[in-house]
């Protein structure tokens, strides 16, 4: 049997027929493996239909729901390369996606069917997509020129296809921000997924039959690898659409959720809802949190109402995993990353490549079978990330003598707001190009409600430019978790001898708190 992600889905089916697979609480749905694998299988059948084959790439667009858990999974079977798109981007950030990607194809849902009528607009010169496919729970399309999911897969046969993928085979190609302020295809294999799921299934306190609520956006591999890892370990996945505080606790207490994925800003939300000691969350062993480090008083106050919160280091580049706490360590070891995965090595090293002493601060390194193939179409970047096998993750830590990792701070300044990744250098080009500023540097400022939020230091050329000017360049040009929440003028940008800013001393001018 291949190593193949699709394949997977269809062994549970065959091993677990009758167990519930996913849960959708937006709609209510409720699928066995049996359905869902039904559902991957028509849509494998359909796509070849359309022509897709292996190696093609097919963009997804979509909310969390049961058609994008059984579109990735069909692809996969057939081999073709998923992009799971960021709905929060606008299309002009899309297009760049799509066009680097070289997607032939797009699954969307009608939410997006504006964002597809200014994609599809552009024409071939923006993207290489040849079939536009929207979903629409209203059983009709709104874009003309699109095809109807329904008539693409719904009359598709439910027999598995013929599987000639898997292994080292491309699987998905999942985009983050780079420095320069242009996206990089992190590409992951079925080989280094697979790795991922065994690394984070003997690592963590992962069950038979566990209820594994999915909040994060499955754009998100901290979305995309628990489904995986749910479904390879024979568990229910629990959709919500999109994050809700109060949802999150409707959902863990009906639904009897025993395990969970949140990010500190989804943390401190769902703390800020009223009564939330009111629900019935006993069956919920732990919820694991990452993205950023989780505050020492955040993990504390769930730990006074019983939750405990154990804290993760990963990234999309190493299709997830990194570093983990333990149960064991997660309630004494607080405000640990804890140490690498089952299958997985870690390293801090000083600016020489040399192990750093214990107690000292240095660059974490990651090397496991997880680690991505490479960027797509970019391996300038690709050798510069991976040296030696070694994935330089561009964060700070700190090793103790046990080998418990502390993550310190980000090499290249990213803020990390809500979850989400906010490369300053991106929001730096865009008020550039502002009439009336004359330079310009973005720093992160803490957050109580999204962890971090990016805020502008800039230098006018005039003294009528304000902060609303530049709040109003932003709009439109940038995802909204991208904006700058605020903005200060300075009469000049402090750098070093090399001409970098000294975006340290730029946080200690300006430490916020940023405006909610």
């Amino acid at each position: 049997m291949r190593n193949n992600i699709g394949l997977y889905l269809g062994k549970r089916a065959h091993l677990n027929p009758d167990m519930e697979a996913v849960v959708d609480t937006a709609t209510g749905r409720r699928l066995s493996y049996r359905e869902i694998d039904a559902g991957a299988n028509r849509v494998a059948n359909g796509m070849r239909g359309l022509g897709i084959k292996k190696g093609d790439r097919v963009a997804i667009l979509m909310m969390n729901s049961v058609e994008y858990v059984e579109s990735f999974m069909g692809l996969a079977k057939i081999g073709a390369v998923v992009v799971p798109l960021n709905w929060r981007l606008v299309a002009h950030e899309l297009s760049y996606i799509l066009k680097d990607s070289g997607a032939v194809a797009m699954i969307y849902g009608s939410d997006f069917a504006a964002v597809a009528d200014t994609l599809q607009g552009g024409g071939a010169a923006d993207t290489d997509i040849v079939h536009w496919i929207e979903f629409c729970e209203a059983g009709h399309v709104r874009d003309v020129f699109a095809m109807d999911y329904g008539d693409v897969v719904g009359h598709a046969s439910t027999e598995a296809p013929e599987i000639d993928s898997g292994d080292d085979d491309d699987l998905f190609i999942m985009y983050t921000s780079g420095t320069t302020g242009l996206p990089k295809g992190a590409l992951h294999t079925h080989n280094t997924m697979t790795s991922a799921i065994i690394t984070f299934t003997t690592t963590t306190d992962i069950r038979y039959k566990d209820r594994y609520s999915i909040a994060l956006p499955l754009f998100h591999v901290g979305a995309l690898l628990p489904v995986m890892f749910t479904i390879y370990t024979a568990g229910t996945v629990v959709l919500l659409r999109q994050f809700d505080p109060k949802l999150m606790w409707e959902i863990t207490e009906a639904e009897k959720i025993t395990t969970s994925l949140a990010v500190p800003a989804m943390l401190n939300a769902m703390l800020m809802v009223p009564e939330f000691a009111r629900y019935d969350v006993s069956n919920l062993r732990s919820i694991l949190s990452g993205a950023s480090p989780v505050p020492v008083s955040l993990i504390e106050k769930y730990q006074d109402i019983g939750i405990e919160i154990h804290q993760a280091y990963g990234l999309t580049e190493a299709g997830g995993p990194g570093t983990v706490l333990s149960p064991d360590e997660a309630m004494v070891r607080i405000g640990s990353a804890g140490k690498g995965f089952f299958h997985t090595s870690v390293r801090v090293v000083d600016g020489d490549g040399n192990d750093a002493a214990p107690g000292e601060p240095g660059e974490l390194l990651v090397k496991a079978a997880h680690v991505m193939k490479g960027y797509w179409n970019n391996p300038v970047a690709t050798a510069e990330t991976i040296c030696d096998g070694w994935l330089h993750t561009g964060d700070i830590a700190l090793r103790d003598a046990e080998g418990f990792i502390t993550i310190h701070d980000r090499v290249k300044d990213m803020i990390i707001s809500g979850g989400e990744n906010v490369y300053p250098a991106e929001l730096e080009n865009v008020i550039a190009t502002q009439e009336g500023v004359a330079d310009v540097a973005v720093i992160g400022r803490d957050s109580e409600r999204w962890g971090e939020s990016p805020f502008a230091v800039v230098v006018a050329k005039n003294e009528g430019l304000t902060e609303a000017d530049i709040l109003k360049h932003c709009d439109g040009k940038l995802a909204r978790f991208k904006q700058p929440k605020g903005v200060a003028f300075i009469d000049e940008i402090p750098r070093n001898p090399t001409g970098k800013p000294l975006k340290r001393l730029l946080r200690e001018l300006f430490p916020g708190p940023a405006p909610e």
